[in-house]
C-alpha cells in the first residue's frame, strides 16, 4: 500500500489527466488510470478501461468499490476534436453518474473535480475573475462544465461528498493535443520542412491566462490532499497574456523561419472569448499553491515534447 493510498484519474490519459497521474505518483499515491482506451504513452500507474458514458451508476459504483480509492480526480470531458453538440454529452452525464455512484459507497472517496475558465463566459478586458464572479458561459463546452461545478459544489457544500472544484485556466506545455492552438502551429513549423513556414491563423487578438499544465497538476495533487471542501478555486497564472505572444514564443523557440498571416476562419476556434485573466490568491491561501514555471518554459517543454512525439510517429510510419 503507498502512502497516500489509492487515485482514481478519470481522463487519466488525457493532456492534463496524464501530468496528474504523474504528480500524484510522485506525492505516494497508487494511481489507477481511467480512460475508454489504453493509452499511446507508459501510464503512470495501473491502467483501467472504462467508458463513463456507458456505465451505469450501479456498475461503477461497483468498480469503484473494488479500488477502494481515497482520491477521485475527474479530469475527463475534454473539448478537443469534439463538435460543440457533442460536448455536454462528453462532460455533464458522466459526470452526474459519478456523483450518482459516488452516493451508493459507504466510504465516500475525496473528489477533485477539473472545471474551466471557459465557465465565466465573456468578461470585460482587464477583469479578474474568481469564485465570487457569475459564470455566463457562452458556448457548449462551458456550459456542460458549469453544470459540473454546479453539481460537484452542491454534492461538497452539502457535506454529502467531500472535495473541491479547481477551475482551469488555458493550458500550455508538454503534450498540448495537436488540434490545439499550440499544436497546430508546432505542425505547420515542422511540416514546412526547413523552408520558411506560412501560419494562417484567425486574428490573434485574444489575451488569455495560460498555465503550464505541469503547474496545474501541483495543484491538483495538493487538492487532493487538501481537507478544503465546498470551496471553487481558480488555477491559473494570474496574469493575461496576448495569444500572439504564445506564438511568436514559439516560433523563437523552434529557430524555424516563419511568417505569420492573420485570416477571419483559417484555424478552429475553440473559444469567442476574447479575454481572461483568474485569481489565483484563494488557492495559495487555501492549498499552498502558485504556479512556479513561466509560460516560455510551457511553451519551450511543449515544443520539445512535440517533435519527440512526431519523430516516433514517422518512425512507426516508415516501419509498416
Amino acid at each position: 500500500m503507498s502512502a497516500n493510498g489509492s487515485a482514481v484519474v478519470l481522463g487519466g490519459t488525457g493532456f492534463a489527466g496524464r501530468h496528474v497521474c504523474a504528480e500524484l505518483r510522485r506525492r505516494g499515491f497508487d494511481v489507477v488510470v481511467v480512460a475508454r482506451k489504453p493509452p499511446d504513452h507508459e501510464p503512470a500507474g495501473r491502467f483501467l478501461a472504462l467508458d463513463l458514458g456507458q456505465l451505469s451508476a450501479g456498475e461503477l459504483a461497483r468498480e469503484l468499490e473494488v479500488i477502494g480509492p481515497r482520491v477521485i480526480v475527474n479530469a475527463a470531458g475534454s473539448s478537443w476534436g469534439r463538435t460543440e453538440e457533442q460536448m455536454w454529452a462528453a462532460v455533464a452525464p458522466p459526470t452526474f453518474r459519478l456523483l450518482d455512484a459516488l452516493a451508493l459507497l459507504a466510504e465516500r472517496p475525496r473528489l477533485v473535480q477539473l472545471g474551466s475558465v471557459l465557465e465565466y463566459g465573456q468578461v470585460q478586458a482587464g477583469t479578474t475573475v474568481g469564485a465570487a464572479t457569475v459564470a455566463r458561459p457562452t458556448g457548449a463546452y462551458g456550459m456542460a462544465k458549469l453544470a459540473t461545478t454546479q453539481a460537484v459544489l452542491s454534492q461538497t457544500r452539502t457535506g454529502r461528498l467531500t472535495g473541491m472544484v479547481l477551475r482551469i485556466a488555458n493550458l500550455a506545455g508538454p503534450g498540448s493535443p495537436e488540434v490545439s492552438l499550440l499544436g497546430r502551429v508546432a505542425g505547420l513549423l515542422l511540416g514546412a520542412q526547413g523552408q520558411r513556414a506560412v501560419i494562417e491563423l484567425d486574428p490573434l487578438l485574444a489575451h488569455r491566462d495560460y498555465v503550464d499544465v505541469r503547474d496545474v497538476a501541483d495543484a491538483v495533487a495538493a487538492a487532493a490532499l487538501s481537507p478544503v471542501s465546498g470551496r471553487l478555486v481558480d488555477i491559473g497564472r494570474g496574469q493575461s497574456f496576448p495569444v500572439r505572444t504564445l506564438v511568436e514564443m514559439l516560433i523563437t523557440c523552434s529557430g524555424l523561419p516563419a511568417v505569420i498571416v492573420e485570416r477571419p476562419g483559417s484555424a478552429i476556434r475553440h473559444s469567442t472569448e476574447e479575454w481572461s485573466q483568474v485569481d489565483i490568491e484563494p488557492a495559495e491561501r487555501l492549498l499552498g499553491w502558485r504556479p512556479h514555471r513561466s509560460l516560455t518554459e510551457a511553451v519551450e517543454a511543449f515544443w520539445h515534447e512535440f517533435v519527440q512525439r512526431q519523430g516516433k510517429t514517422n518512425a512507426k510510419w516508415s516501419a509498416v
